[in-house]
């Protein structure tokens, strides 16, 4: 498969965690791995936020046949958000926190193995998610958006202690979070404190909170948690370790395409990334993006 791509490029995010951690060791690692797969990518770093979907614009403008992208769930989102619309496939390599796409695309969390298994992927045409709230207008994202609670820790999380521990800054974020209510977010009727509309099943590198979801499939899984008191949430997180919080009272989950939040004030996260408050819309693009996936990815 390697031969098919004659002008590859790596965009990788210097300041991504494991990036960082290793001092640049990984990403010489990965680039070893990739030449004995027989690619060799040109590198380019991104110099910041919301630069690598440019980036990749400018890449696949030039020629370049295939984008791989090394870094977090952000860093990813950002470089297919620059190759959405074209038929230039993605390769996604783990070098975030946590790393949800690849763990979902059956790549892992090592990116010198997926790197060095790049040559036996092929190409699957997906959907992709789209969001426009008060901080984006028209973003998409690959993963899935939450409105609520993880939003809201993602908004809370200390960068420093993010860059020194990974996930556990979003543990030390999340506990914060019950000391009050929820930010009631108001759907069909019913009110609650964290709705999830994603692509995926793994959530955060650890868990699986839309067990039903699928990259191949033109919906979203959307999983809605009732309430707004914390505890409620402390019981729903131990059901969903245990990989039985679907059939919890308070949680429900459906398909679908299309889903609106009116009501101003609750926060949004989009693949990991803080994307605003709501009011926001989130809906299907579909026909969207090539992903490089494993042979056998069943979705």
């Amino acid at each position: 498969m390697s031969g098919l791509y004659r002008k590859p490029v790596l965009i990788y995010n210097p300041a991504a965690g494991k990036i960082k951690r290793s001092g640049g060791k990984l990403l010489r690692d990965v680039q070893s791995a990739l030449s004995q797969a027989g690619f060799t990518p040109e590198l380019i770093p991104t110099t910041g936020p919301g630069v690598a979907s440019d980036l990749a614009r400018q890449a696949i403008d030039r020629g370049s046949d295939l984008i791989i992208g090394l870094g977090g769930d952000g860093t990813i989102n950002e470089i297919a958000s620059g190759v959405i619309g074209s038929r230039v496939p993605l390769a996604i390599l783990p070098g975030g926190t946590a790393n949800v796409l690849s763990i979902e695309t059956r790549g892992g969390t090592n990116a010198v193995r997926t790197a060095s298994q790049l040559a036996t992927r092929v190409p699957k045409r997906i959907a992709v998610g789209k969001i426009t709230s008060t901080l984006c207008k028209d973003r998409y994202f690959l993963a899935m958006v939450g409105v609520g609670l993880d939003a809201k820790i993602v908004h809370n999380v200390n960068p420093a202690i993010k860059s020194r521990t990974g996930k556990f800054a979003y543990w030390v974020a999340g506990f914060q979070q019950f000391a009050k209510p929820l930010d009631p977010i108001p759907l069909d009727e019913k009110v609650y404190g964290f709705v999830l509309a994603s692509r995926v099943r793994n959530y955060g590198g650890d868990l699986e909170l839309a067990r039903n979801a699928s990259l191949l499939r033109d919906e979203f899984e959307i999983v809605k948690f009732r309430g707004t008191n914390p505890l409620f949430y402390a019981f729903y997180m131990l059901g969903a370790v245990v990989r039985q919080h679907l059939h919890l009272p308070g949680i429900s989950a459906h398909k679908g395409a299309i889903l609106d939040f009116p009501k101003p004030g609750a926060h949004v996260q989009a693949d990991g990334e803080y994307a605003g408050q709501t009011p926001a819309r989130v809906e299907l693009v579909p026909d969207a993006l090539t992903l490089l996936v494993p042979p056998n990815f069943a979705g």
